[in-house]
């Protein structure tokens, strides 16, 4: 097994475009499913309410690391940490870098999570496997995004 999850995804939006629907925590919880508290801050903790059937119960949780606009937005959280009533606060977190490129009038995104090395054994290979299929899931899902919603006003261009 890896320490990292790479996925890479060429987008038919500017960059401009796809680094709104990364940051702006409304565009962000809608395409990643999530219900946040408020806007994205280097240094603060975002939280929400996953909104995907079946795991409602879940708090969303990352600390906001780097925002440099346009180019790389990165998130720190504990990876699949969805059991109620567990306690994951002792455990390590996994790096989210979501890396922008232009490419024309396109924009190649490219997610990586790394850290799982650091993760308590007994449950690493399952949250590595378990984000492994949501980040393929949330690259569509941003995809989707974008593609359909080119300026965010649901309205086209």
């Amino acid at each position: 097994m890896s320490d990292r999850i790479e996925k890479r995804i060429e987008l038919d939006a500017p960059v401009s475009r796809v680094w709104r629907a990364l940051t702006d925590y409304r565009e962000f919880g809608t395409w990643f499913r999530v219900d946040l508290a408020g806007p994205f801050e280097p240094g603060k903790e975002a939280v929400g309410r996953i909104t995907h059937p079946g795991y409602e119960h879940v708090t969303w949780r990352a600390v906001v690391q780097r925002m440099e606009p346009e180019r790389l937005f990165s998130l720190t959280w504990h990876p699949y940490a969805i059991e109620p009533g567990v306690d994951y606060s002792t455990e390590p977190q996994t790096l989210i870098e979501f890396r922008l490129e232009p490419a024309g009038e396109r924009t190649v995104l490219t997610l990586t999570e790394s850290g799982f090395d650091g993760i308590p054994a007994d449950r690493r290979a399952e949250a590595f496997r378990m984000n492994d299929q949501g980040w393929t899931q949330q690259m569509e899902n941003i995809r989707l995004h974008v593609e359909s919603m080119p300026n965010g006003s649901g309205h086209g261009i």
